[in-house]
Formats: structure tokens, sequence, C-alpha cells
């Protein structure tokens, strides 16, 4: 990006707000879970809507083959409560994030190679959000913030015929945390819109004052709950629709 020219950036977070990639989260943890905790087999019956349940409560990627690992332990744990646990649950799953993490990133790798068509088959963007981000006003610029491996939301996105500049995904390889790529993109930008669908995500970002310009947003169509949208009490978090999204521009929203 320029550094000189001041935009108006329109930051997304990727799954949850463009990419519904349910299935594809799911199929990638089962393989993970067999590749390193020994499963075989198919995944069992009503486990994907377990893991479905859950999956507003994860944050980094990584969670969510230790998701599946919880589940097949037959532990009952309620989605506001993931979080705390989560380092208990790596102790007694005898691995860490980063292990987990690569082999996710393997099992997909893998996927790419050999099925790329059934691959980008698991996943979707949500409905109008691909038209959107072909539409934006040319100052705007987008860019994606997500936790997830840069090189397969470029993938994904380039399936759906959206193709941003090199600069313009923050993925995990930036190893840095959201509210700190905020952070960053801040000189570049004299407005920021950030669109997000976890509302910890947001509320970390509140609580720094230096990010006190930027607009926030809770993706309503995300990973979240009905409960969290209605436990919502901050002012300087919008709730925004799937059709406020696709039909307004950002400073109508």
């Amino acid at each position: 990006m320029n550094q000189l020219v001041k935009r108006s950036i329109l930051a997304l977070d990727f799954d949850g707000v463009l990419c519904d990639g349910m299935k594809e989260y799911f199929s990638s943890s089962w393989a993970v879970y067999c590749q390193i905790w020994s499963g075989q087999g198919a995944a069992p019956d009503g486990l994907f809507e377990q893991f479905a349940i859950l999956r507003p409560a994860i944050e980094h990627g990584w969670e969510m083959p230790l998701l599946v690992w919880v589940l097949m332990q037959s532990r009952t744990i309620q989605p506001e409560a993931w979080s705390d646990l989560v380092p208990e649950l790596l102790v007694s799953s005898g691995y860490q994030p980063a292990e987990i993490a690569a082999a996710m990133d393997d099992v997909r790798d893998r996927a790419i190679k050999t099925d790329l068509a059934g691959w980008l088959d698991l996943q979707r963007c949500y409905p109008g959000t691909v038209d959107r981000l072909n539409a934006l006003p040319s100052d705007i610029y987008p860019v994606i913030i997500t936790t997830k491996d840069g090189r397969f939301t470029r993938q994904l996105l380039e399936s759906q015929g959206i193709n941003l500049p090199a600069d313009a995904i923050y993925g995990k390889e930036m190893r840095q945390s959201k509210a700190d790529t905020l952070r960053q993109l801040l000189p570049t930008a004299d407005t920021i819109w950030f669109v997000e669908d976890r509302l910890p995500t947001l509320h970390s970002i509140v609580s720094q004052p230096d990010l006190a310009d930027i607009e926030l947003f809770l993706a309503s169509w995300g990973y979240n709950t009905a409960a969290e949208r209605a436990a919502n009490q901050d002012s300087t978090i919008k709730l925004l629709s799937l059709d406020s999204f696709n039909q307004q521009d950002p400073d109508q929203w």
C-alpha cells in the first residue's frame, strides 16, 4: 500500500464474514484428529453437528482439531467456557498449538494438491459478499485480516474471482493480533471500518484507546450466537446484517 496516500480501508475478517467453511473446517479437523490422535475411518454420526454448535467459540484455526478431540472424549463443553478451558485441554491432549497448526496446514496443503475442486467445494462465500467486494467504490481499499494462513485465504478468494493485492491479506503468518494489524494500518487510513464475527475480538479492540477511531461492526451472519448478539451492550460495536453489508457502502452502516 502506498504509505503517502491515506485511504478509507474496509478491513474484513475472513471466516465467518466472507467465507462459510464449516464443512471444510470439520473435514480438515477430522483428518488432523486421525493423523495425530490415531483416529480411524469416517467421523461418527452427529459429530459434525456438535462441532458446528461450538465453532463460534473458536478463535484460532488450530483449536478446531482440538475441539474434535474433546468431543471424541464425550466431554460436554459450553461455548462460553471454551476459551478458558483451552490451556487445560492442550495439556490433556499432549500437543501444542504449533504442532496442531502444522498438521492442519499439512492436511489442507495435501487436499489442495490432490483434490483442489473438492477442497473448494467444501467452502462458500456468503451470498452477495463477492459482488459487494467487487463493487466497492474506488476510494475504499479492502483488506482481509484473518487467523487463517494467507495462502489458503488467497486460494479461496481467487476461486471466487476476487483478486486482491499482495499487501491486502494479513494472515496468521503475520504472527500478530488483529488489533496490532489494525494499529499497523492506522497511519495509512483516514477511516477504517472493521467487520468481525467474534465479539471477544471486537471487545479486545475497544479496550485499546489508540484504536478508538476504528469503526467496529459485528457480523450477525457469522460464527456467533443470538445470546452473544443480544448481550452486546457496547455502543461502539454496531450489529451489521448481511443485507446491509451487501447493499450499502460502509459509511451508511
